[in-house]
């Protein structure tokens, strides 16, 4: 992990992370309802073959001196007082909604390339074409940067919040430790199928397959509203169009042959 946010993932593949805000898709009506999924459909069509990305939405517990931010500024008058006892209102108002869990969504992308310096440079294009995009829906995002990212997989790593992140960059060539070092948990236990244990906190792990024809646009958000720490990821990896229309005529063949195969069988029979 680079200080600009920078993570070399594998030999050649480098990546950067972007924090976005929510937008009120439920409480809209219906026509912005759609102009809101136009506009996610473009931010989501920007990526090609070459650009793999990943969506990823955190529910973790508050950690004790995290708090709810409430941006109303002080003035220079005599009302400060009443300001501040409506700030505190409000944010114990936002904590006791959420049950103490903060929602993080993520949008992840990584290029392949020869080295950091090309790397830098494509990802800081790519980066800020994404932001761009957030703008026009009107959805406030920012890059973060290795401090944040180092942190933000600390909490991961250690569910509950109870073991505080302890790290500056001053830190590595005094202790020689890497930065993998400083967010590692005590121990993992992967003997279980299903079940996995980070340190003390036992988790599970599932996937979702969808099959159906059709999906509600309230399924990850009805997922995300339950009162539960958890991580959910897209990985996202677009298809050259050559490539997934060779794809379907293969997959298409595969069905023909097997509805021929099933019917083989009834022919023996009479």
């Amino acid at each position: 992990m680079y200080r600009d946010g920078v993570c070399r993932v594998a030999d050649h593949y480098y990546t950067k992370t972007i924090e976005y805000e929510d937008i009120n898709y439920q409480l809209a009506q219906a026509e912005d309802q759609a102009a809101i999924f136009d506009g996610w459909s473009a931010c989501l069509n920007y990526f090609d073959s070459t650009l793999p990305f990943q969506l990823s939405f955190i529910n973790h517990r508050s950690r004790p001196e995290s708090r709810y931010s409430v941006n109303i500024s002080m003035q220079e008058d005599e009302y400060n007082g009443v300001r501040q006892e409506y700030v505190e209102m409000l944010e114990n108002q936002i904590a006791k909604s959420n049950n103490g869990i903060v929602r993080t969504k993520l949008l992840t992308f990584g290029v392949n390339v020869d080295d950091l310096s090309t790397a830098r440079a494509r990802l800081e294009r790519v980066e800020a074409d994404i932001m761009n995009n957030f703008k026009k829906l009107g959805v406030k995002s920012a890059a973060l940067s290795g401090l944040e990212r180092l942190e933000l997989l600390h909490g991961q790593l250690h569910p509950g919040g109870n073991d505080p992140f302890r790290f500056s960059w001053d830190m590595i060539p005094k202790t020689g430790l890497s930065t993998k070092d400083f967010i590692a948990p005590t121990s993992f236990d992967f003997r279980f199928s299903r079940l996995f244990r980070v340190g003390t906190t036992w988790g599970a792990s599932s996937y979702l397959q969808i099959l159906a024809s059709e999906l509600s646009d309230k399924l990850l958000a009805e997922l995300l509203e339950l009162d539960a720490e958890m991580t959910i990821t897209l990985h996202v990896q677009t298809v050259d169009q050559a490539a997934a229309v060779k794809a379907i005529k293969a997959k298409v063949s595969d069905i023909d042959k097997m509805k021929v195969e099933e019917v083989r069988p009834d022919r023996a029979l009479c």
